[in-house]
């Protein structure tokens, strides 16, 4: 059976049935864009006191299908975790981590209010504050020592970086990639999103009403620098809409009550270990921005932007 473009449902729709409340169906299923490692669904529920929504996440390419058991249960553990701490994340409903009864590997969790907002809107620089004072208020939450996530890990690796090939400045590349050649600095440790950059944070409301609504996707939760999430949502916020809003995250995370590597060699160390990880072209993450409407950003434009976002850190920092 093939239901959203994807062999098998049938079996997925069973399991999640089978954890309704007595009376309730599924009575409507819609495809929700903007992701790429997993496939995601909104499913309307309804024969119950009143209709609500849920949310379906399951694993189908063949990747991340294999690391699915792994992904699932962490982002399963997180979000009962997190439940109380304050940030907006959705609760667990049902966890089917090895594709048991499922056709894929699968969660389903509550429906948090709210949209992606990629746009270019006039609102990139409210939106970048907000950004940075969740991420803040994510770093500052407790985990006791048996309890914390795994440690993190890195994405690329001086031997693993591939340099566009059509560069005029190999002598970026060259330097930015030397300087990631050495062992990881010193750092205080905490509790990582470690994938947090604008496609995983969901906003209402417009003008001076905008918030944060939810905060998603928490398979890659890790334990470690606060530097990583920053580098992360600043290469994401570069490639999205310019250097200068690149730039400006960490300085907003300062001003949100962050607390970032005071060395600057350190601090770019880590901002450059995340940007080499989109290269050559970013195209991995345009995927699912164009889905929501930002067909301007051509591989061409990612590559462009990407080279002159290493060479503001450099500017910056070295």
């Amino acid at each position: 059976m093939i239901e959203d473009g994807v062999q098998g449902w049938a079996g997925t729709r069973r399991w999640v049935e089978g954890v309704l409340a007595p009376g309730e169906r599924i009575a409507e299923v819609t495809p929700l864009k903007g992701g790429w490692t997993s496939r995601m669904r909104r499913l309307d529920i309804e024969g119950g006191a009143a209709p609500y929504a849920l949310v379906l996440r399951s694993f189908v390419k063949p990747f991340y299908r294999r690391h699915a058991s792994g992904l699932l249960t962490r982002e399963a553990e997180m979000l009962e975790r997190l439940a109380s701490s304050g940030v907006p994340v959705a609760g667990l409903r049902a966890l089917d981590a090895d594709g048991r009864w499922c056709d894929h590997p699968s969660l389903v969790m509550t429906h948090l209010p709210g949209t992606v907002r990629i746009g270019e809107d006039g609102q990139v620089r409210h939106r970048t504050a907000l950004l940075a004072a969740q991420l803040a208020a994510v770093h500052a939450v407790e985990v006791p020592e048996p309890a914390r996530p795994r440690a993190w890990q890195a994405w690329t690796a001086p031997e693993r970086v591939r340099t566009p090939p059509a560069t005029d400045r190999p002598d970026l590349w060259a330097r930015a990639v030397d300087l990631i050649r050495r062992e990881a600095p010193a750092h205080r440790s905490c509790f990582l999103h470690r994938d947090f950059h604008p496609g995983n944070v969901l906003f209402t409301g417009t003008g001076e009403q905008l918030a944060v609504s939810g905060v998603v996707d928490w398979v890659e939760t890790s334990w470690g620098p606060a530097d990583l999430d920053v580098a992360h949502c600043s290469t994401a916020l570069a490639l999205l809409h310019g250097v200068p809003a690149g730039m400006a995250f960490a300085d907003a995370y300062w001003q949100a009550g962050g607390r970032l590597t005071e060395d600057g060699v350190d601090h770019l160390y880590w901002r450059l270990l995340d940007a080499l990880a989109f290269a050559p072209d970013a195209e991995k993450v345009a995927e699912p921005w164009r889905e929501l409407g930002r067909t301007d950003l051509t591989p061409e434009l990612l590559t462009q932007r990407l080279e002159d976002y290493l060479q503001a850190l450099l500017d910056r920092y070295a």
